[in-house]
């Protein structure tokens, strides 16, 4: 295992670059549309070259993938990668909103082994090990343990007419933060849609799992990460009590839409 201490300062680092740079603090910041919809500014590339430049020091032999570089399939071949998105939750940052997060993770054969999420717009630092528990600012955390799927708080700014039985709880714009919310028992339930990106999630599924949540994609099977492919489409991470119900739930709309 690598040196926790060490990959905790480089993480918590970068989180202070990226808070330098957040208008919310104040600062100007220069960001644009990658594509339609999907902003990126000066300070994702900032954060994605220091951690790369850091994490390569901490650990030479793990490969990379990140959102904001380009995808060198070379990486499947590794058995050690980092899965790193520098700023998660890049339209809040670029709108002065404190829904954001720096997120890495270490994965090993396909799972991961430590993670980290630097939230400092939110004075939060979430951390897990595999097999040790998960803390949020040094403080153990427990997820949620939710019984009855009717009345599940879900991280959303609205909730469709078939899920009026559900309660809308705060929404960062960060989907890692979404999922750590039920790792703190902030959340019961939060659930995509869409085909995602292992590194928006990586960090914050281990987070979860360690806390006690279930977490699988969509459609209730198992994530893997380092894929060639490296999506899957949709996670559900909730109570373990609920996640038959809420993947009986999503069922029809998932295969509609995947």
């Amino acid at each position: 295992m690598i040196d926790r201490h060490h990959f905790e300062a480089i993480v918590r680092e970068a989180g202070r670059i990226a808070h330098s740079r957040w208008p919310g603090a104040g600062h100007a910041l220069k960001s644009w549309d990658k594509t339609p919809g999907s902003p990126v500014s000066e300070a994702d590339l900032e954060v994605d070259r220091f951690l790369k430049r850091e994490l390569h020091r901490l650990l030479p032999s793990a490969a990379w993938l990140s959102e904001e570089t380009a995808d060198d399939k070379v990486r499947t071949q590794s058995g050690l990668i980092w899965l790193v998105d520098p700023i998660d939750g890049t339209r809040d940052f670029v709108r002065g909103r404190p829904g954001w997060a720096v997120s890495v993770a270490l994965v090993s054969a396909g799972r991961p082994l430590i993670g980290m999420l630097a939230a400092p717009a939110r004075g939060e630092e979430w951390i897990a090990v595999a097999g040790q528990g998960a803390t949020r600012n040094g403080a153990a955390i427990r997820a949620s343990t939710r019984a009855q799927f009717s009345g599940a708080r879900v991280p959303t700014q609205g909730l469709p007419r078939e899920d009026s039985d559900l309660v809308a709880v705060e929404q960062p714009n960060s989907i890692a933060l979404r999922i750590a919310m039920v790792a703190a028992d902030e959340a019961d339930l939060v659930a995509t849609l869409r085909w995602g990106y292992e590194w928006d999630i990586a960090a914050a599924t281990l987070i979860a799992r360690e806390a006690g949540a279930e977490v699988t994609d969509a459609f209730g099977h198992p994530l893997a990460y380092n894929k060639h492919d490296p999506r899957d489409f949709g996670v559900l991470v909730c109570s373990p009590a609920i996640h038959a119900a809420a993947v009986e739930r999503l069922a029809e709309r998932a295969k509609a839409l995947r």
